[in-house]
């Protein structure tokens, strides 16, 4: 596995990978400085279960902005006097995005308040279940896949172009090995105390969701969402291009080495997560309201378009967007951890 990554890639100076793998006063290494393959995995993993455990709150609160489950029972997050005011998740329509960071403290403090302080948390242990090999499959895939890119269509050298292949492959591996978790994790988060016992504690857990998807809609269930995932695929390809564009600007402005570097790198991983889920966020709506749980027996959401057309006309294009501040608040701290991590991994794992 470790011949994977060929040694004469790194002869190239301004080869981005070293920018991991590389020691501060060397331009020409050897392949004994380039991290084994399977590396990639295990760093990946790493970094995003502590990415996912340190933003949780914050994708349980996307989650329930995003559905519209939420935006159709208004719940307390706003006290006027005492704990008057009410207000939809989904926020009014004169809202401004300001706001909506606000927003997000209110719910927040709402369900620590009224769920119980775990309820911040719902959804965790499917999250980590599907992170893991989610983030390791991606990493794994990009990282070696981009070096057999150039291999073999670019005579060893990384570009934009080879960045945007491998990116692209990793998201749709990653997409399609991991959906059926993504769908269970989703059902819990959207449980809400209607279907939660005096404790506030969901009364079906990962288990009985999945018994309970298999029940109502068999395996097709469990792919729910699929296509909006694929669609999604935009997102962590304009992500890793542009986090390698950054990051080696960063390296050629700050050097190498010290915290400099870093933070360079650490700024880089947030400012391309901003960006592409700026760019791509519709998506993560469309994702979500596919995965909700059937109402009644009747399914509101049957497809891609179907979805896209029918939240337009009921709610507008502004809900497309349902989340967004909670779900920056979530990723671009993330971003910034896992990919730390990860590149610290890459940079102090056996060679």
């Amino acid at each position: 596995m470790s011949n994977v990554i060929a040694p004469h890639v790194t002869t190239h100076e301004h080869d981005l990978t070293r920018y991991s793998t590389s020691s501060p006063s060397s331009s020409n290494l050897g392949s004994g400085s380039k991290p084994r393959s399977y590396t990639h995995f295990l760093a990946g993993g790493l970094g995003g279960m502590c990415g996912a455990i340190v933003t949780s709150p914050f994708d349980v609160v996307k989650t329930r902005l995003q559905s519209s489950l939420f935006q159709v029972q208004p719940q307390v997050i706003m006290s006027g006097s005492g704990s008057s005011g009410t207000l939809a998740l989904g926020g009014g329509p004169t809202r401004g995005l300001l706001y909506n960071f606000v927003e997000t403290g209110h719910i927040l403090q709402s369900i620590y308040r009224d769920e119980a302080p775990r309820a911040l948390f719902k959804g965790l242990g499917p999250t980590l279940v599907g992170v893991i090999p989610a983030r390791s499959i991606n990493f794994f895939t990009y990282g070696n896949g981009k070096t057999i890119i150039a291999e073999q269509f670019n005579n060893g050298h990384e570009n934009s172009l080879v960045h945007l292949s491998a990116a692209a492959i990793a998201g749709l591996t990653t997409g399609t090995a991991t959906n059926p978790i993504w769908v269970v994790k989703t059902r819990l988060q959207l449980a809400s105390r209607v279907s939660s016992n005096s404790r506030g504690t969901p009364v079906l857990g990962s288990i009985g969701t999945i018994k309970q998807i298999m029940r109502e809609q068999g395996v097709r269930g469990f792919y729910k969402g699929l296509s909006a995932s694929y669609l999604g695929v935009t997102e962590t390809t304009i992500q890793w291009v542009l986090y390698e564009k950054l990051k080696g600007m960063a390296r050629e402005v700050e050097g190498k080495g010290g915290f400099a570097e870093w933070a360079g790198m650490m700024g880089s991983a947030g400012t391309a997560k901003c960006v592409a889920s700026l760019i791509t966020y519709p998506h993560e709506v469309l994702r979500t309201r596919l995965r909700q749980p059937s109402i009644n027996g009747a399914v509101k959401y049957t497809g891609l378009v179907q979805t896209l057309k029918l939240i337009i006309a009921e709610e507008g294009a502004r809900a497309l967007y349902g989340g967004l501040s909670a779900h920056l608040m979530r990723v671009v701290p993330n971003a910034a951890v896992m990919y730390s991590i990860y590149e610290g991994a890459l940079r102090y794992a056996p060679h």
